[in-house]
């Protein structure tokens, strides 16, 4: 079994010798990332092999590709599949095809091949690393099938990386078991869905809800195992586990994140940044180790704003900004907050749930762990990254007035569009949000009240999403974006409302706690990757209070989230714990 150091110490031709078959046929790609040794640890080694083959040019990369063999293919009926592949395909179960399988399998290779010109590539492996079943090894294929060609080319080199990587972690003996912990307890976690979306196999858990609920029991149920020395639910559902320093008076970190979820989730948006910190204090606790500061996980029990209008109401409420006019919002069925909470056995008064505000002076800071949510850090083959800071967000409700007349009789020239005014305005967002770094734009809605398909538009409803790293590039595009409506709708003879739903402030990232994830990542041997937030967190409300910074892991499938395709790989899972590790460690020792 060879180790970092017996690679360091090999010539070029031993160290590709050692690493021979990590890529499939491909020699060269040990090749050239022997010049960077010395490794700091094996996922640098990972990286060296990954950014070699990102440095090898197109041409190289399509022949990595077809190097590979095809799932239950000709090689593998005919035994000419390597020792790597043989064992991948078996794990999977690929040699026990049954025969509609096994002829399905063989049409999608045929009909890939024919549409992209290289093998459909898969981890077969999976996230975890022991194995697919044959149902998602085809649901894959199929789903991938209908790709684009430049995303598969990509997503392909994505996924044979993904396979050198278990083969490096076979070959030297590493299993991720934190990472694992950490994803089979979200694999458990996803169990639980509201009613409607259960039934599907669809991941949706709202406020309060039987789920959400069951979701709250089973964290506090796995605190507890974890070595927690305080774990309770408070006045609004969020779950706190509380881990003693070795003075249980001592300030403490805050760390955490919400465990509800957008209808139709996927597994790891917010409940990863639980997740990760209880497998640290389990890992704490069986050392039996206590740190000069205690840790306070909170498992928040909303964000998403699903149920109810109350966007961030769990950790708004350690804030001290719980606006007591939630309490009688109603839900779509007409039950209460208030309600719903005394339903769930909680207080539901004023009294209580000011009670849930922490004292700042009682806390370090706040870190937070989350999947990307975008494909950032996928498309740089990076497992981990820094958010510098999260994106201010402006948005708006508008309707643009014209008048509805007959698609036929009406005149090119006399003619006031509504459709057409908000089409220009979404083309203009588009533009003006590309000059800018970091800034982003959307038009989310548009709608044609009672459209018809021979009728002009008279009226066009919209939306707008406006994004920034600051709130002054935030308030510039808002200003920039307002101005060009008025003067398209002066130009067509139109008018318009525009109403403000939200105006959220940008939170940068503390510079020295930001350093502190950088450094954690560093230590890993990873490169260290600064990116913003462009979606809301919970630390948006913390950084109201303390300071705080994010630490972002890669998401599969191109970063995909709000969506079951979610996922992240055990691996990345392992390296977000050991950076939470380092980043106490570092903390413990300042």
């Amino acid at each position: 079994m060879p180790t970092l150091e017996s690679l360091h110490a090999a010539d070029r031709e031993a160290f590709v010798a050692l690493l021979d078959g990590v890529y499939e046929h491909s020699p060269w790609v040990a090749e050239a990332a022997w010049a960077q040794r010395p490794f700091a640890t094996l996922a640098a080694l990972k990286q060296a092999l990954a950014a070699a083959v990102r440095a090898a040019g197109r041409e190289r990369q399509l022949a990595l590709i077809r190097a590979h063999p095809e799932l239950a293919g000709k090689a593998a009926v005919a035994g000419r599949l390597t020792a790597e592949s043989t064992d991948e395909q078996a794990r999977a179960g690929l040699a026990h095809c049954t025969p509609q399988e096994f002829a399905r399998l063989q049409q999608l290779n045929a009909d890939y091949n024919a549409r992209f010109g290289w093998p459909f590539i898969l981890a077969v492996r999976g996230p975890r690393g022991v194995g697919l079943s044959r149902a998602e090894i085809l649901a894959a294929f199929e789903r991938r099938l209908a790709g684009h060609a430049e995303f598969e080319f990509a997503e392909s080199l994505r996924q044979i990386h993904r396979i050198a990587e278990i083969r490096l972690n076979d070959r030297f003996g590493v299993t991720p078991a934190a990472g694992r912990q950490v994803w089979d307890w979200a694999e458990a976690l996803a169990v639980h869905s509201d009613p409607g979306f259960a039934e599907q196999g669809q991941l949706t858990v709202t406020y309060l809800t039987a789920a959400h609920q069951a979701c709250a029991r089973q964290l506090q149920a796995w605190m507890r195992e974890c070595g927690f020395d305080e774990v309770g639910l408070d006045a609004v559902g969020n779950v706190v586990g509380v881990y003693h320093g070795r003075d249980p008076a001592a300030r403490r970190l805050l760390t955490g994140s919400h465990y509800d979820t957008v209808r139709n989730a996927g597994k790891y948006d917010g409940r990863l940044g639980i997740l990760v910190p209880m497998a640290g204090v389990r890992a704490l606790h069986r050392a039996g180790r206590r740190l000069p500061f205690g840790i306070e996980v909170v498992g928040y029990a909303e964000e998403e704003g699903q149920r109810y209008r109350a966007t961030f109401l769990g950790s708004g409420a350690l804030t001290g900004h719980f606006d007591p006019a939630w309490l009688d919002q109603a839900d779509a069925e007409g039950v209460t907050m208030r309600q719903a909470m005394r339903a769930a056995g909680l207080p539901a008064t004023l009294e209580a749930i000011a009670a849930c505000r922490r004292d700042p002076a009682r806390y370090l800071g706040f870190v937070e762990v989350h999947i990307e949510q975008g494909p950032v850090l996928d498309a740089l083959d990076l497992p981990l990254g820094i958010v510098t800071s999260i994106n201010g967000s402006l948005r708006y409700v508008g309707e643009v007035i014209g008048q509805a007349s007959h698609a036929g009789t009406t005149p090119m020239g006399r003619r006031r569009d509504a459709a057409c005014a908000a089409a220009e305005l979404a083309l203009f967002v588009e533009q003006r949000a590309a000059v800018v770094d970091d800034v982003v734009g959307t038009v989310g809605i548009l709608e044609v009240p009672a459209g018809s398909v021979n009728v002009v538009p008279g009226r066009c409803r919209f939306s707008l999403d406006l994004r920034a790293t600051t709130d002054a590039a935030r308030d510039a595009l808002g200003a920039d974006v307002r101005a060009e409506l008025q003067r398209i709708c002066a130009m067509r003879g139109l008018q318009f409302t525009l109403e403000r739903t939200l105006a959220a402030a940008a939170a940068p990232s503390h510079p020295a706690w930001q350093a502190r994830w950088e450094a954690a990542v560093a230590a890993l041997g990873l490169p260290v990757h600064r990116l913003p937030s462009g979606a809301g967190h919970d630390a948006m409300k913390l950084h109201e209070v303390m300071p705080q910074a994010m630490l972002f892991v890669r998401g599969g499938h191109a970063g995909i989230s709000h969506n079951p395709l979610e996922t992240i790989t055990a691996d990345d899972a392992e390296l977000a714990v050991a950076a939470f590790m380092h980043l106490l460690d570092g903390l413990a020792t300042a």
